[in-house]
């Protein structure tokens, strides 16, 4: 974490509709320059309170901080330095691609070149052939969204489920465009049902279910599971067996030792540690299916 200022400070947070608590006393810090995910399954709350991070809703007590301001203000000077992406958005689709990011330049004070953001999301290409927005793909669009997102040069940018919809490749994409942005110092507050778009992506993340954080923290170290290795192999008789340890050094060299001995190889032998995908069905296991708010 870095010694300065968070980004986003989150003590405390509930939010009512009714009497059905949506979020329930939720409390988290992103440093500045981190991607932090927000993960969690439908209905867990995430977006309830993204949606309050972003000034869209207002949390019913607790306290909420995003760049030093409280978003339900909406005041103009946190608007200036935050870029969002939202699950899904419009744009005129007889627009120029350029002219569209071109435009969304002039509503701030501060923007970034129209050719560079275009370069970041990887849109140069359409942009030179003056391709019309109602042409791109829907990977191509989501770029887009990430073009005007950043083009006001933000300091924090909230993407709310980036590469729904992509395909393995454009997906990957997509990544690497995300990193860039920690490349150049930017904030990211990151939903998504994609547990490898997590793992891959995010310095730390924090599982939610039921309106609360159940762990925060680096992917690979969200719980005790998580710290130990799995180690798996097939005996003398063919069995595939596994073994759960701290430290798989003693394990393997008995193994291979044992094999040797028998003049025999070790077979289909992996050490693995548990991925954040099993971290995260093993913490919202029972989780109902119910819509997300």
């Amino acid at each position: 974490m870095s010694s300065a200022q968070p980004a986003i400070t989150v003590a405390d947070l509930h939010k009512f509709y009714d009497e059905y608590e949506a979020v329930g006393g939720v409390s988290f810090e992103v440093a500045e320059g981190e991607i932090f995910g927000l993960l969690g399954p439908n209905g867990a709350g995430k977006t309830t309170t993204v949606e309050i991070l972003e000034g869209y809703r207002i949390g019913s007590s607790g306290s909420v901080s995003v760049l030093g301001f409280d978003p339900a203000q909406r005041p103009r000077a946190l608007r200036e330095r935050v870029g969002i992406v939202l699950q899904s958005s419009g744009m005129y689709r007889h627009v120029r691609v350029r002219e569209a990011v071109a435009h969304w330049a002039g509503l701030y004070p501060h923007p970034r070149d129209v050719d560079e953001v275009l370069a970041i999301v990887g849109l140069d290409d359409e942009a030179q052939s003056m391709a019309l927005v109602r042409t791109l793909s829907g990977g191509q669009q989501r770029r887009l969204d990430l073009a005007l997102a950043l083009i006001g040069d933000p300091d924090l940018i909230f993407l709310d489920e980036p590469t729904t919809g992509f395909d393995p490749a454009a997906r990957r994409a997509a990544w690497g465009t995300i990193k860039r942005l920690r490349d150049l110092g930017k904030t990211v507050l990151l939903t998504t049902h994609y547990l490898e778009e997590a793992q891959e992506l995010c310095d730390r993340v924090a599982i939610i279910k039921s309106g609360k954080i159940l762990a925060e923290g680096p992917p690979n170290t969200l719980s005790e599971a998580s710290a130990r290795y799995r180690v798996s192999w097939r005996d003398e008789s063919g069995e595939l067996i596994s073994e759960e340890v701290d430290d798989p050094t003693e394990l393997l060299h008995r193994l291979t030792g044992e094999a040797i001995a028998r003049g025999e190889r070790l077979t289909d032998c992996s050490v693995v540690r548990p991925s954040l995908e099993d971290v995260y069905l093993e913490l919202t296991a029972d989780e109902s299916s119910e819509g997300q708010r």
